[in-house]
């Protein structure tokens, strides 16, 4: 091969190796812009069916169950645009939040505070109220949820109410851990952030039980 040849198949080869490179770039920004502080669950295919069973000692309560709000399937497409409609407040003294919250569990919504998951339980209603929100990601609300504990206040400010919560229980699960949005006999509130921090690998999840409905003018 004269020399001319060999330079201009290097040079060949060259540019095939930058495409690649280039390809594989975009490949991956796409794969993490998918996963990045998502604090949404999605069920695993395989595990949908025993997630989602009640236990079968609930026979006597499934009445009562059914009649509760139950929450909406998690949404097929996460970036779904959608309007941005502000439902409340919420307030948790021990971290020093003050946050607005919103219709809708889309990262479209969320990116804008904590959204309220369509179909759950509003905040005073018995049921179960489910709050996913940012960790570490814009206004990071849910930056500190490790740090509650039992006991401690988190408090709703709804149209013509307050509602006031205390922490029963702090959780660590999958991302696949449907359940936990499941209705509950009581007035209950479920907030879910991505743990650990700057990660999405699993689901913190603090749990609260109402302890004051405060009726107020609007």
């Amino acid at each position: 091969m004269t020399r001319k040849r060999l330079i201009a198949a290097l040079s060949a080869l060259g540019i095939v190796i930058a495409a690649a490179l280039t390809t594989a770039a975009v490949v991956n920004r796409g794969d993490t812009r998918s996963t990045d502080d998502s604090p949404l669950l999605a069920a695993a295919a395989t595990t949908t069916t025993k997630v989602r069973t009640p236990p079968t000692h609930q026979t006597t309560t499934t009445f009562d169950l059914k009649k509760l709000p139950h929450p909406f399937p998690p949404p097929a497409d996460p970036y779904a645009p959608g309007p941005v409609i502000q439902i409340g407040t919420i307030e948790i003294p021990k971290i020093g939040l003050i946050h607005a919250v919103y219709e809708g569990i889309t990262l479209t919504v969320i990116d804008h505070g904590p959204g309220h998951w369509p179909g759950s339980a509003l905040p005073c209603q018995a049921g179960n109220a489910v709050f996913p929100g940012h960790r570490v990601t814009h206004s990071h609300p849910f930056l500190n949820l490790d740090l509650l504990s039992l006991g401690d206040q988190i408090v709703f400010h709804m149209p013509g109410r307050d509602c006031v919560y205390k922490v029963t229980s702090t959780q660590i699960v999958q991302p696949s851990a449907l359940f936990v949005t499941d209705p509950t006999r009581s007035p209950t509130v479920t907030l879910i952030a991505c743990h650990p921090k700057h990660s999405a690998a699993q689901r913190i999840v603090v749990k609260a039980i109402l302890a004051a409905d405060i009726k107020r003018p609007t």
